[in-house]
């Protein structure tokens, strides 16, 4: 077993704490948080133990797992990089690009392994799906949630739009051509509506729209490629999937035919996969675990949290 430590006992480092101490193939060791209030209530309550003093945490643990605000995520990071420690960073993986990057470089000068939190990646519907989707051309995505104070420190694009970013990354392999974006600030200081147009060099383009001031929550994406047309239901777990093949030579009663101006035919028929019910933050913090002990690459890398981290800015200052 591994031994790992959290840095962050918030909302979400509470979580990571308790997946950690049930998971079989971490042995939690401990947390750190700067607010000693919190972090002894934290303690108290759960029986986790606190470390009142980061470095002496870092020191005895294997893994570091930061789950802490966006602007502490470097300076974290490359003290536990330093110590040899592998670090699993939420998202996004830190404040800036150029932060980013020299978390890559430290992670291979020291030979340790980092993974960046986009739980999307392992979203089980994602999941059923992700195999399905090839060179895709369009994709549209929402994200909207009901208002909630924590998490306005940054605009809505490293809030929410980051989630769908990454997964879009994920499926079009090509480097993003252009992007134009629109933001707009409502009650935060900093964007709380944005839409943003990717181009992709192969022709693909994807449209994404993010809003933290919804009177509901969504979370759909939606794929569109030459043969099928695949939803995404990240909020509700749930997958629709409509394909075409030639249709036969004679059709059945209850076949669905498209025909073209060409007159080329179409069959229409639905796909129906399995979606396996899962834990997805405990899915993403023990694959880690796996690729330390088995040596194989993460499965969001630091160089894909980059990516993904870059494409968010380049959204935010076309605003």
């Amino acid at each position: 077993m591994l031994k790992a430590g959290v840095l962050g006992a918030g909302h979400l480092g509470k979580i990571h704490l308790r997946l950690l101490n049930q998971s079989s193939k971490y042995e939690l060791v401990g947390f750190y948080d700067p607010d000693t209030e919190n972090a002894r209530k934290v303690a108290q309550e759960f029986g986790y133990t606190y470390f009142p003093n980061m470095d002496d945490l870092i020191d005895a643990v294997d893994v570091v797992d930061i789950v802490t605000p966006t602007l502490s995520h470097f300076d974290c990071a490359e003290k536990a990089i330093r110590k040899g420690k592998h670090i699993f960073i939420e998202k996004p993986i830190s404040n800036t690009v150029e932060e980013a990057q020299a978390l890559i470089e430290l992670a291979a000068s020291y030979n340790v392994k980092g993974q960046v939190g986009h739980v999307e990646r392992f979203n089980p519907a994602f999941l059923a799906v992700k195999d399905s989707i090839h060179n895709p051309m369009f994709i549209e995505a929402h994200r909207l949630a009901e208002f909630n104070p924590r998490g306005t420190d940054v605009p809505v694009v490293l809030d929410l739009m980051i989630h769908d970013i990454d997964a879009v990354l994920s499926v079009v392999h090509s480097p993003v051509k252009n992007i134009t974006a629109s933001g707009v600030s409502v009650i935060s200081q900093s964007p709380d509506i944005a839409n943003a147009r990717i181009e992709f060099e192969n022709g693909c383009v994807a449209n994404l729209t993010a809003s933290r001031i919804s009177l509901k929550n969504m979370r759909k994406s939606r794929f569109f490629q030459r043969d099928a047309y695949i939803s995404v239901d990240f909020l509700e777990k749930k997958v629709e999937v409509v394909k075409m093949k030639d249709a036969p030579e004679i059709a059945g009663d209850y076949d669905m035919i498209l025909q073209n101006a060409e007159g080329e035919k179409k069959q229409i028929y639905f796909e129906n996969p399995d979606i396996a019910a899962n834990n997805a933050i405990l899915d993403e913090l023990e694959t880690f675990a796996e690729a330390i002990v088995n040596n194989t690459t993460p499965v969001v890398t630091l160089e894909q949290g980059t990516n993904a981290l870059r494409v968010a800015k380049q959204i935010i200052d076309s605003f």
